[in-house]
């Protein structure tokens, strides 16, 4: 019996967290209640760990956890007179529990699954929203685990995702895929979202750790469900690559202490090379649409650092290329910045540094650490010491990471010993 029990929780822990998202944007299709649905999904799961173990587990957990919980919807609304206003959705959802024996159209499932992140990442939620409500409905993330993952009270993140779901209610945000001329500006909001959790996994602001590996799988995951559900989107498949490209470099980004190790001292033997793989064929396969867009550069300057034998060899002109042409796109000074010192590797980090000078006069970048770590490391380059220490001091100041904080100190000590900094 225990064995059987262990079996079915693990059974039951891969379904939620890998068909969570499905079940629920079915079950938001029928109520058109966000609570609701995560209510009676909650419920079918407890019923699956008390009868799983007894009776075995189904042939097709998913399609039990969406009859059961169609089942409690319906009970709810006969008996619950919090819910019998609700009583004009019943003959829609009897209806659906009487074809629930057959699968669910696979068209309905993309439809349903696309209007649930549309949803969640509606321009009129706030940031931060949009990221816990996307982790919590579709990627099934519990609300301890999203608190956890961002290093927040769990009581603020379950303020967050209330008021989230509060918003989508007061302000009627449909639940819906958006009509084709909002369909741009909406799937750049569920993309930024999708990249805004890559980058907190791959970067963390804050903690002890530079990485946070589970932040990274999910955000991946949920890139795939969009290529998935979005196949001719190229800014899509741009992002997925992007991500993968970048996560493949993952094992060689710190060393056995977890202190962080540069692009240019990282062991690329350590480079997954299977991820690359899959991040080049789906490159090739977004750029073969010759719709070019931020993400796809993006993915493209990854991918010539993937391939690059050494720091040294990598094709610096083409990646300053790149980060121009992203300029483009996207006008701001974080781009020119990294324009600016892909430049330093192409030239000199004394050309790079007079570039780097019209940043400093416009003051906007000055309370981003990025900004006075790559300027600290151009004066390192350049043999100006006391700059650079200064800059490092700054930088140091600037961030929250302990082990980004570490390797700044590191580089102050060895701006203090005699020799050659290269």
């Amino acid at each position: 019996m225990g064995a059987a029990a262990d079996r079915s929780r693990t059974v039951v822990e891969r379904t939620v967290r890998e068909e969570w998202g499905h079940v629920l944007a079915t079950l938001v299709g029928y109520l058109r209640d966000l609570d609701l649905a995560e209510d009676v999904l909650q419920d079918a799961i407890v019923a699956a760990l008390r009868h799983w173990p007894s009776r075995g587990v189904p042939a097709q957990p998913r399609a039990w956890l969406l009859q059961t919980a169609r089942r409690r919807a319906i009970d709810l609304f006969r008996r619950n007179a919090r819910y019998r206003a609700k009583l004009d959705q019943l003959g829609k959802l009897v209806e659906s529990e009487e074809r629930a024996s057959r699968d669910e159209g696979e068209e309905s499932m993309v439809d349903q699954r696309l209007s649930l992140i549309f949803t969640c990442c509606h321009p009129a939620l706030e940031p931060r929203a949009r990221v816990a409500l996307t982790l919590r409905t579709l990627g099934g993330l519990t609300t301890t685990e999203i608190a956890r993952a961002f290093l927040a009270p769990e009581t603020t993140m379950a303020q967050r995702l209330v008021r989230a779901k509060r918003k989508i209610k007061a302000a009627n945000i449909p639940y819906r895929v958006p009509p084709p001329e909002l369909w741009p500006e909406r799937l750049a909001s569920v993309l930024s979202v999708v990249y805004l959790i890559f980058n907190e996994g791959y970067a963390a602001t804050s903690g002890g750790r530079l990485t946070r590996g589970d932040l990274c799988d999910e955000a991946i995951r949920l890139g795939r469900i969009l290529d998935e559900l979005a196949a001719e989107e190229p800014e899509v498949a741009g992002l997925l690559a992007l991500m993968l490209l970048h996560d493949s470099r993952r094992a060689a980004r710190t060393d056995a202490d977890g202190r962080f190790v540069t692009l240019e001292e990282q062991d690329r033997t350590l480079w997954d090379r299977e991820v690359i793989a899959s991040g080049d064929r789906i490159l090739r396969r977004a750029l073969a649409r010759r719709q070019p867009g931020p993400y796809q550069i993006q993915a493209a300057i990854s991918a010539i650092h993937a391939h690059a034998a050494s720091h040294a060899e990598t094709d610096w002109h083409e990646i300053a290329a790149l980060y121009g042409r992203l300029y483009e796109m996207q006008p701001s000074w974080v781009v020119r910045l990294n324009e600016i010192v892909a430049f330093s590797f192409a030239e000199s980090a004394e050309a790079a540094l007079r570039a780097l000078a019209e940043l400093e006069e416009q003051q906007v970048l000055d309370r981003y650490q990025p900004f006075h770590a790559a300027r600290a490391d151009l004066l390192r380059r350049s043999g100006q010491r006391e700059e650079a220490a200064a800059a490092y001091h700054r930088a140091a100041e600037l961030t929250e990471n302990a082990a980004e904080r570490l390797f700044l100190e590191r580089r102050l000590a060895e701006l203090a010993e005699p020799g050659d900094l290269e």
